[in-house]
């Protein structure tokens, strides 16, 4: 199966998105994005009241619908004090984390007098000055963000428009090299929302006749754990969550797989769901590895803890670097597209 082409229009798409800061909590930019590129495919998308994408895939108005989610939102953090000598100290989004963080660009959001640039640093963070540089562990009490606008204290800050809760985006740096690794903070789970269009371009342009009801939500608080907890549409008995595969140690995924989740750190998925996406991973020829992921929650079990009657599952293209400069591989983004073509028709 050659699908070559939907894998690039995903990573086309998934570039795109990538360059639209999108933490939790300030999304609106990139849900508008999305809706706009579902409905340039000739889908029906529509805003839901928390901010996320609902999108008809399929609207045969029968039993056994199938639900597909995924997230634009991504780490990021919050402005919670402006300290005395000027800079920033922060609040995580998510589960960003102040190691990988360190020494990042990033961009000041604020509501009322547009973008500031800075950088996430340590707290005195010239080595020829700290001498305990070292020694110094890493959290978001001992980094900061250093504006780069000529403040000396806080009545400066202030006068620029800046204040807590202000949104601080850090620099995503997609790249995808010859080899054709991709290479980006917020892989997670900005490259599921590519591969989403990918297969959502595929039934397009191939003219597949699917035979139940399909949807796609693209959910906007997954980071925050209750992106999928809401607008599921009726007659939904299936729903599978499409984000990053783990790859690391005591995994056997690898970036260019698609990996298949038999169970995460909530519990085990639907036995009957895993089953059948390994048997249509078989079919299509999808390459694939099965996973217990040890720290992971996702969108779907959001929606099932939201008192939803689904069987749920979740597939994604292996990520290393979970959380910090994450790296797949286009192999990953088409054997997930495989997977989908080979479950859902």
């Amino acid at each position: 199966m050659d699908i070559s082409t939907y894998t690039d229009f995903a990573l086309e798409k998934f570039f795109a998105l990538s360059s639209i800061d999108s933490p939790t909590g300030y999304t609106s930019q990139a849900a508008d994005f999305v809706k706009n590129e579902f409905e340039k495919l000739g889908y029906k998308a529509e805003l839901t009241k928390k901010g996320g994408v609902l999108v008809t895939l399929n609207g045969e108005n029968a039993a056994g619908g199938l639900l597909l989610e995924a997230h634009t939102d991504t780490l990021g953090a919050m402005v919670c004090e402006v300290k005395s000598n000027g800079r920033l100290k922060v609040s995580a989004l998510g589960g960003m984390n102040a190691n990988n963080a360190e020494g990042e660009n990033v961009r000041i959001v604020t509501k009322f007098s547009g973008i500031f640039e800075g950088t996430c640093q340590l707290v005195n963070a010239s080595i020829h000055v700290n001498g305990k540089y070292d020694e110094i562990k890493r959290d978001w009490e001992t980094v900061e963000i250093v504006l780069d606008e000529d403040v000396k204290n806080a009545e400066d800050v202030k006068k620029l428009g800046i204040c807590v809760g202000d949104i601080v985006c850090f620099e995503p740096r997609s790249r995808i090299t010859k080899s054709g690794y991709i290479k980006s903070r917020f892989l997670d789970d900005k490259l599921s929302v590519g591969i989403l269009l990918g297969y959502a371009s595929y039934l397009k342009e191939e003219k597949v006749k699917l035979t139940r009801p399909v949807y796609a939500h693209i959910t906007v608080y997954e980071e925050v754990g209750h992106g999928g907890a809401a607008s599921v549409p009726e007659k939904i008995e299936e729903a599978i969550s499409v984000d990053m595969g783990c790859v690391g140690d005591g995994l056997s995924c690898t970036e260019k797989q698609v990996s298949i989740c038999a169970k995460d750190s909530r519990g085990p998925y639907s036995y009957e769901v895993v089953k059948g996406l390994i048997e249509a991973a078989k079919r299509v020829g999808a390459d694939y590895a099965v996973d217990v992921y040890p720290h992971y929650g996702s969108d779907v079990e959001a929606t099932l803890s939201a008192g939803s009657d689904v069987r749920h599952g979740l597939i994604g293209a292996g990520v290393y670097a979970s959380h910090g400069y994450e790296r797949s591989h286009r192999f990953g983004v088409e054997n997930t597209i495989k997977l989908l073509i080979g479950y859902v028709k």
